[in-house]
C-alpha cells in the first residue's frame, strides 16, 4: 500500500523548503512518540497501588525499568541495521501494534511475574521503533529544520509525564488496571496512522543541499544501495568523535533522569503526605510545563547559535544540561513540598533545553546510508544508562530507608554527561562537513 503522508508538496522535491514532505510526517512521529512515552510512564504514576496489592520490595519495583531496559539494549543494534535496510515506516507500524498488544497484556496480568514480563516485552519493543524514526526525520527534514523536527519528536520523552498523570489519576478514580486497557486504544489507532506515511529516499535531502541536485529515482527500491556488512558499518558509526561524545554523555542524564523522575511521585506520597492522585499529577505536570519551555528556549537559542558560535546547539544543550543537576540537587533538599515542585520545574525546564538541539547533532555528523545504526548507537547508551537508575534509587531506599539517597547519588552523572555533552563541540563542525562532502560526491 502506498503511503498517503509524506508525498512532496510540488510533486518534486524543493531544495529550498523547510518542509519539503509537509510537516505531516512530523506530526505522525510526534505521536508516535508521544503515545510511546505516556505508556512508559504510566507505571510511575500507579506503583504505590501495584504494590500495595501484590507486596514487593522497592528492589523488586526499581528493577522493573532495569530489566525492561536490558531488554531493549539487546534489541538496539539489530534495530539499527534493519532501519538502514528496509521500510522504515513498516517497522514503525508493526513496532507500534506491539505496544498495543504489550499494554493489554500489563492491564489483564494476573500476577507480579507476568507484569514484570509484559513490561520487559513492551520496552523491547520501544526500543525497535526509534533508529527508524530518527532516520526517517532526517529525510523528510533538511538540516535547516532538523532542530525543530527533532525537538518536537524528543520532546514526548519528557511529555510522557502526561503518563504519570493519568495514571495516578485512573488509579485513584478506578484501577490501576484501567490505566493499562485504556492506552491499547490510543496504541492501535497510530499504529493504523503510521501505515499511511510515505517512505522518503535515504539521504535525498543531503544530496540537496550538496549538490542542488535530486537523484532521478523517486523510491529507494528503485536504486538499492550495497550496505556494507554490519559490523563495518558500525565501526565506521562509532568512529564519529561528536556521536561518542553525546551518547556518552546523554547516556548519563538518562541515568539520572530515569532513577530520579521515576520515584518522584512515591516520594511525594511518602516524604509529604501526597495522595497517588496528587503525586502523579504533579510529576505529570513538572515533566509538561518543564519540557514546554526548556524546548522553546532551547529551540531559540540553537537556532541563534548554531552557526555563529562553535558547536552552538551543544553549547545551549550541554549547558543547560550541566545547570540543571545543580539545580536538581538543590530541589532535592527542600523540606516542602512547594520547594520541591518549583525547584524540580526549573531543573526540567534547564534540561529540556537539550532536546531540539542533541539529536538534530546526531543526524548531522552521522551519514545517511546509516543514520539508523548511529540513532541505534544513542539508543542503546540511552537505554543502558535508564536500565539502572529506578534499581540504584530502589537500592539504596531498602538499605538505607530514604529515597533521597540515591536519588543524590545520581546527581553527579548528570552533571558529568552535561560537560562531556559540552567536549563534542571540539568535533562537531569538522564531522558535520565530513557528512556534506561525502553527500555531494
Amino acid at each position: 500500500m502506498v503511503g498517503t503522508f509524506g508525498s512532496p508538496r510540488t510533486g518534486t522535491i524543493d531544495a529550498q523548503s523547510r518542509a519539503p514532505f509537509g510537516w505531516a510526517p512530523l506530526v505522525v512521529l510526534f505521536i508516535v512518540g508521544l503515545v510511546d512515552r505516556i505508556e512508559h510512564n504510566l507505571l510511575s504514576g500507579v506503583l504505590p497501588l501495584i504494590q500495595k496489592e501484590w507486596g514487593f520490595s522497592d528492589t523488586a519495583a526499581g528493577s522493573i525499568p532495569t530489566a525492561a531496559a536490558l531488554a531493549a539494549v539487546v534489541v538496539s543494534l539489530p534495530a539499527g541495521y534493519l532501519a538502514d535496510r528496509f521500510s522504515r515506516t513498516r517497522i514503525i507500524t508493526i513496532v507500534v501494534f506491539c505496544w498495543a498488544i504489550a499494554t493489554l497484556g500489563s492491564g489483564l496480568a494476573t500476577g507480579f511475574a507476568m507484569f514484570y514480563l509484559m513490561r520487559v516485552f513492551l520496552a523491547a519493543a520501544e526500543n525497535i521503533d526509534n533508529p527508524a524514526a530518527g532516520s526517517l526525520l532526517a529525510d523528510y527534514y533538511p538540516p535547516v529544520s532538523r532542530a525543530k523536527a527533532y525537538g518536537l519528536t524528543r520532546v514526548t520523552t519528557y511529555l510522557g509525564g502526561v503518563g504519570t498523570l493519568l495514571g495516578g489519576v485512573l488509579a485513584d478514580a478506578f484501577s490501576w488496571r484501567t490505566a493499562f486497557l485504556i492506552m491499547v486504544v490510543p496504541g492501535v489507532l497510530t499504529a493504523v496512522l503510521v501505515w499511511f506515511l510515505r517512505e522518503p529516499r535515504r539521504g535525498e535531502l543531503d544530496r540537496l543541499v550538496a549538490t542542488g541536485e535530486a537523484a532521478s529515482e523517486p523510491d529507494d527500491a528503485k536504486q538499492p544501495q550495497v550496505k556494507p556488512p554490519f559490523w563495518a558499518q558500525l565501526r565506521q558509526v562509532v568512529a564519529i568523535p561528536t556521536l561518542l561524545f553525546v551518547c556518552a554523555g546523554l547516556a548519563l542524564l538518562s541515568l539520572g533522569l530515569a532513577g530520579v523522575f521515576f520515584w518522584l511521585p512515591t516520594l511525594m506520597v511518602r516524604g509529604f503526605g501526597a495522595s497517588v492522585g496528587a503525586a502523579g499529577s504533579i510529576s505529570g505536570l513538572i515533566t509538561i510545563a518543564g519540557t514546554l519551555v526548556g524546548t522553546l528556549v532551547g529551540s531559540w537559542l540553537g537556532r541563534k547559535w548554531h552557526g555563529t558560535r562553535k558547536g552552538g546547539r551543544l553549547l545551549a544543550g550541554g549547558s543547560g544540561i550541566t545547570a540543571g543537576s545543580l539545580v536538581l540537587a538543590a530541589a532535592l533538599s527542600m523540606d516542602s513540598l512547594l520547594g520541591l515542585t518549583a525547584l524540580v520545574l526549573v531543573a526540567c525546564s534547564l534540561m529540556s533545553i537539550a532536546i531540539p538541539n542533541m539529536t538534530a547533532c546526531l543526524a548531522d555528523v552521522v551519514p545517511a546510508a546509516s543514520r539508523g545504526l548511529g540513532f541505534a548507537v544513542l539508543q542503546l547508551l540511552l537505554t543502558f544508562g535508564t536500565a539502572f537508575g529506578s534499581l540504584v534509587v530502589g537500592i539504596a531506599s531498602d538499605q538505607f530507608g530514604s529515597l533521597l539517597s540515591g536519588m543524590y547519588v545520581l546527581v553527579v552523572p548528570m552533571a558529568i554527561g552535561g560537560l562531556l555533552t559540552l567536549g563534542a563541540r571540539a568535533s562537531f563542525e569538522r564531522d558535520a562537513r565530513k557528512v556534506m562532502e561525502a553527500a555531494g560526491r
